[in-house]
């Protein structure tokens, strides 16, 4: 969608709270904030659009990566004086707190901003609802909730984080036609072709980080870097290893100028195996340690993700392998699944996925399929956000 703007005589008019135009502009505010995309963790995608009295768009703007100007700020720079009795559009209410960047509500008040329309609440504690209350309180009128579902499916791994306080954390598996993940137990597969490979690179160029079992490790000892696709932050890999079996020498700690490595144990398994840790360290690794006051893979999955939100993690897609997403998966821990299907059969000798029986694909939020090559993308969503 083209954002109008005052241009000479191009800018084009609509009436100050019309519900449609408002639409319109928030869609633009919306598309601005997705071009923040795999840059603002742990902060939101943003966007903003100021329009005039006359309903020309007169300012732009969106965060643009974490600790820099928020969408607010850019697109009142933007507009200048002429956002003097406007309309402010933002897909998510301004702040009203001191992060690494000043409050924005304190911004929009001092711009003469008339009315602000914004898509969805902030889910931030040190926010939720505050920067709303000060903009009213202030005489500026505001409209909630224009296309609010949309802005939630853009940020739900900070809403994630904010309501859960854990990552959004997606399944990803690769599957023959007939469900299998490898040709044998213990074997290295490679099932996805080309394209479906290409989907799998440019989510790896967004995500915060990518999580796989020390058994995954062991097997197929990855790199899980992003590779064909440009990323703008480091990428954290991340084992979850309760018994530390990850080898020393496993390609992971070749790649560290990709991102950290962080694999994540318990202290009775650091205490246990001191020198083992230590070697790991020597390599590379960084150690990520939760309390040991569990007896159950879920209960440890549980605290590693809540140490990974700790850590301004706040997207993890978790690649393998199958004894890792049963116990992600029965723990209640999955948001998003994405099962990549091949086009091709492994037979019986083949290991199975054993998380998610094929029946209950059709119980997921918004099932979609996607075709790439010769394989098909099967997504969708456990857990809602919203």
């Amino acid at each position: 969608m083209r954002c109008s703007r005052r241009n000479g005589d191009d800018g084009e008019s609509c009436p100050a709270g019309d519900v449609i135009e408002d639409s319109r502009h928030m869609a633009c505010a919306l598309a601005l904030a997705a071009r923040g995309r795999g840059r603002t963790s742990p902060n939101p995608m943003v966007g903003a659009v100021v329009v005039d009295e006359d309903g020309v768009v007169v300012g732009r703007g969106f965060h643009e990566f974490a600790g820099g100007p928020h969408a607010e700020v850019h697109a009142l720079r933007d507009a200048g004086p002429r956002a003097r009795g406007a309309t402010l559009y933002c897909t998510l209410e301004p702040c009203c707190h001191t992060g690494r960047t000043g409050p924005c509500a304190p911004l929009v008040v001092g711009a003469g901003i008339r009315r602000t329309v914004i898509a969805m609440e902030d889910p931030n504690p040190l926010v939720s609802g505050g920067g709303i209350a000060h903009l009213r309180g202030n005489g500026i009128e505001v409209a909630v909730g224009v296309m609010r579902d949309a802005a939630v499916r853009l940020n739900r791994p900070f809403i994630s984080v904010m309501t859960r306080k854990r990552p959004l954390v997606t399944v990803k598996v690769a599957l023959s036609l007939d469900a299998k993940v490898a040709a044998a137990a213990g074997t290295r597969t490679a099932i996805t072709g080309r394209a479906a490979n290409r989907i799998i690179q440019r989510d790896r160029a967004e995500v915060d980080a990518i999580a796989a079992g020390s058994g995954t490790i062991l097997v197929d000892d990855p790199l899980l870097t992003p590779r064909g696709a440009y990323r703008y932050r480091p990428l954290v890999r991340v084992v979850f290893d309760r018994r530390l079996r990850t080898p020393t020498g496993a390609r992971l700690f070749s790649t560290l100028d990709a991102g950290p490595v962080m694999i994540v144990t318990t202290d009775t398994e650091v205490r246990r195996s001191s020198e083992r840790a230590a070697a790991l360290k020597v390599a590379g690794a960084r150690i990520e340690v939760v309390d040991d006051a569990g007896p159950t893979d879920g209960w440890f999955l549980s605290a590693a993700l809540e140490r990974l939100a700790a850590l301004n993690v706040t997207a993890v897609t978790v690649e393998g392998g199958p004894a890792l997403h049963v116990a992600i998966w029965e723990a209640g821990l999955v948001d998003k699944v994405q099962v990549f299907v091949a086009s091709k059969m492994l037979g019986p000798s083949g290991l199975p996925w054993l998380p998610l029986p094929a029946a209950s694909l059709a119980d997921l939020a918004e099932l979609s399929f996607t075709p790439a090559g010769d394989d098909i993308l099967i997504e969708g969503y456990v857990h809602r956000t919203d």
